[in-house]
């Protein structure tokens, strides 16, 4: 029998041209296409009853079975435990952290129905690979189903050392839950490092660590650090294609020759964006001579329209653009253009091309892919140069950027600055360096090592 990939995430995102497609969704992708594998998840749709069987489909090589939820489960198990309790807690922000034993249950309750929908569809030689914080249980869900294949999973966002992570009530229950896998995954060295810590925390002495494997009494899990890429070629030629088409020359139309300065985040208050549009305003006020001469551009896509926090961060980009706008705008000139919509994929990456800086200031994040779509898609004849916060896991790897403490405005300032007079030499070094580093940790290589550990799990077992 032939060995499939079964990946499981909350949400299943099947391809649309419409809409660019987020981290996690391109590295599925990328795992799936061409194996016949199968990707198992949430769809979108919201039921009053009580949901039924998984809808199969199949688009560009690739299996989709796809659930509904209820609505109020829903709510409770995503916009409450995964996006107010795990989300600010796991991004270092407990001040944003809320906790409700309802919606953990729901949380719990949901993963149980991801099991009990996912084990009739596995095979002998499955493979299953989870994604990220929403599907932390659903290893053990599986087992109590008498599920045997190897299970991997993979944390997309940062996981917090011990001292944050006793803020949440359930952290035992949680980290128990993760070592039900065979294989788990982090972005980063320090967020494997932070697991270490809190499974010695939960077990104690039974927990021994031995060169990437965790042994817990007589059960052993492989841990190790995975950082996710992009596909440089591909960025590329899409970025080299959409340079030319008639949305992107629009837009660079509309510059009227100013330099572009752009960043592409989720509106998400994990991102900075409101420390980046202060910064940019401080920006204006100590180096006045860049005023008229270019431009900010700053699209934010609308996510989690119905947790709160989410329309609070709206409210404020919305006043910090227009003070600065209002500020320093000329009949000619508007300093920041602040666009709430996505933009197909190709799309983005033409305008990514097209500028001169890319910002990408997390106040923490797993890794960041726009800092790495941005390198790729640049011209590396003339490349832009990439600011980015010592916050975000990308910053790891990618050490010849400007790296800047997204809590200082000024020292973003004279990144800006410093990038904007950068001589073409040093732009060329630079990315060269930059582009390298891609190549070596690129989204195939992320998915062949992975699947590599799994593999070699399944081997031990």
């Amino acid at each position: 029998m032939t060995e499939r990939l079964v990946c499981v995430s909350n949400r299943v995102s099947v391809p649309r041209r419409t809409a660019a497609p987020g981290g996690l969704a391109v590295g599925i992708l990328s795992a799936l296409k061409g194996t016949g594998g199968l990707w198992f998840g949430w769809g979108g749709e919201l039921t009053e009853q009580e949901p039924g069987e998984a809808a199969l489909d199949r688009r560009e090589g690739v299996n989709y079975a796809t659930i509904e939820l209820r609505r109020e489960q829903f709510l409770r198990y995503y916009g409450g435990f995964a996006n107010g309790a795990l989300w600010p807690l796991f991004h270092y922000m407990p001040s944003k952290f809320r906790f409700q034993p309802e919606e953990y249950a729901a949380y719990e309750d949901v993963n149980r129905q991801f099991a009990r929908k996912l084990q009739p569809l596995l095979k002998p030689d499955d493979i299953v690979w989870a994604h990220d914080y929403h599907l932390i249980p659903l290893a053990c869900r599986l087992r109590e189903l008498g599920v045997r294949v190897p299970l991997g999973f993979f944390l997309h966002i940062p996981f917090p050392y011990i001292e944050t992570l006793r803020v949440l009530p359930t952290f035992s229950e949680l980290v128990r839950d993760l070592v039900a896998y065979d294989v788990i995954g982090f972005q980063t060295q320090s967020d494997l490092d932070s697991f270490f810590t809190a499974a010695a925390h939960v077990f104690g002495r039974q927990c021994v660590v031995d060169e990437g494997h965790l042994n817990i009494g007589d059960r052993t899990v492989r841990c190790g650090v995975f950082p996710i890429g992009v596909d440089v070629d591909a960025i590329q030629q899409e970025a080299i294609a959409a340079r030319a088409s008639e949305v992107v020359q629009r837009m660079v139309d509309s510059l009227s020759g100013r330099k572009l300065v752009i960043g592409v985040d989720r509106l998400d208050y994990s991102k900075g964006l409101v420390e980046r549009f202060t910064a940019y305003e401080r920006f204006l006020e100590m180096f006045p001579d860049n005023c008229g001469r270019l431009t900010y551009l700053q699209i934010a896509p609308l996510s989690r329209k119905d947790v709160p926090s989410y329309a609070e961060i709206r409210g404020a980009l919305e006043q910090a653009a227009g003070r600065t706008n209002g500020r320093f705008a000329d009949t000619d000139w508007t300093p920041i253009r602040y666009l709430n919509r996505n933009f197909a994929h190709n799309v983005m990456m033409g305008f990514l091309r097209s500028a001169h800086v890319g910002l990408v200031t997390p106040l923490r994040d797993g890794m960041n892919l726009v800092a790495k779509e941005y390198l790729a898609a640049q011209d590396p004849h003339d490349p832009g140069v990439l600011v980015l916060s010592t916050l975000a896991g990308a910053a790891r790897e990618l050490t010849s950027a400007l790296q800047i403490n997204p809590y200082d405005p000024r020292a973003l300032g004279h990144a800006l600055q410093t990038a904007l007079h950068m001589s073409l030499g040093e732009r060329r070094e630079r990315h060269a360096q930059l582009l390298e580093t891609l190549r070596e940790h690129s989204i195939h290589a992320w998915a062949d090592r992975f699947m590599a550990a799994l593999r070699a799990s399944k081997a031990e077992t």
